[in-house]
């Protein structure tokens, strides 16, 4: 065993004890002398190990290694809890807390805890407000570089994720995910006070205002507050006068798009309201809710001055002429 190792420092006559002693001292010079290697590259900033495929370089050469099996497809670690397959042996270690339900890295500002460095930086940025990923479109800054990919393409108007059942195509997974439950009908979001449904988290956050009353969305010209975003865009057009829905039978346009709705019943003479006592339709549910009051009886509006009570709001303006003065007839 001895002669297969040209070595001055070695005889014929050493002991197995000795052999073993010396091959371990050598080891450790030659490990001692590739990380004083390693060290020298790094500061130097010397890349002598290079990959033929693609031309990436490396300081040392199981960096190399590793790096090749993007090309090779080689996956050598393996879990033995599901059999998913890693091409490093870190990327193995992570993926078996999954598993394990280990979570070693801490959050020093809050109580989080995470199976990563990596989704630990990436929390932490919450704490710390760093958006270190910037859009070179318009300047937009994130904290991951995930959501910036994402908001990429809403200047590139890329849309990867496609819908098999329609064709439809979404710039996001999630927006696919959402979509997709048109089709299959299902609603995994419920509200824990009332039961009610939704297929999407959206719909059900804002549904649960409802319940909790809570108005986030403010008017900065008046301060009324709404539950909706929708509704304040629609409430801020009263100021900015704003009218984007047009009629395409007549032209005239209007800031709602339920008043347009409204008004386009007048080109298609639609009445989708009818009244459950007598039949009668009409375009409009305000002129149904007018006229179910000849069935109930029911006047809402009072006069301020003697307590005489109207079914129509236009009826009472007439009476209140008798005290104003006003001549409803405009005779002169």
């Amino acid at each position: 065993m001895v002669d297969s190792f040209n070595c001055q420092l070695l005889s014929e006559r050493s002991s197995s004890e000795e052999v073993n002693q010396h091959l371990y001292n050598e080891k450790k010079s030659i490990s001692k002398i590739n990380l004083l290697k390693k060290q020298q590259h790094r500061d130097s900033g010397e890349k002598p190990y290079h990959c033929l495929d693609c031309g990436s370089r490396f300081i040392t050469s199981d960096k190399l290694m590793v790096h090749q099996r993007i090309h090779t497809g080689e996956k050598p670690y393996g879990c033995d809890q599901c059999g998913k397959s890693f091409a490093r042996s870190d990327t193995l270690l992570v993926h078996q807390r999954i598993h394990t339900g280990e979570k070693p890295y801490g959050c020093g500002q809050c109580r989080n805890r995470f199976a990563d460095p990596g989704t630990l930086s990436k929390h932490q940025r919450i704490h710390t407000g760093e958006k270190p990923h910037a859009c070179d479109q318009c300047g937009t800054r994130f904290a991951r570089s995930g959501t910036l990919i994402k908001h990429l393409r809403i200047h590139t108007g890329e849309k990867p994720y496609h819908c098999l059942d329609c064709g439809h195509s979404f710039a996001t997974s999630f927006a696919l995910n959402c979509h997709h439950r048109i089709h299959t009908g299902e609603k995994p979001y419920g509200c824990y006070q009332c039961g009610k449904i939704f297929s999407h988290p959206t719909s059900l956050a804002s549904h649960q205002r409802i319940h909790t009353g809570e108005k986030p969305y403010g008017c900065i010209q008046c301060g009324k507050i709404f539950s909706q975003p929708t509704t304040l865009a629609s409430h801020q057009r009263i100021h900015t006068g704003e009218k984007p829905y047009g009629c395409n039978q007549c032209g005239k346009i209007f800031s709602q798009p339920t008043t347009l709705a409204n008004h386009q019943r007048i080109h298609t003479g639609e009445k989708p309201y009818g009244c459950d006592q007598c039949g009668k339709r009409f375009s409009q549910s305000r002129t149904l809710a007018n006229h179910q009051r000849l069935h109930t009886v029911e006047k809402p509006y009072g006069c301020d001055q003697c307590g005489k009570r109207f079914t129509h709001s236009s009826n009472l303006a007439d009476h209140q002429r008798i005290y104003t003065g006003e001549k409803f007839c405009g005779c002169k």
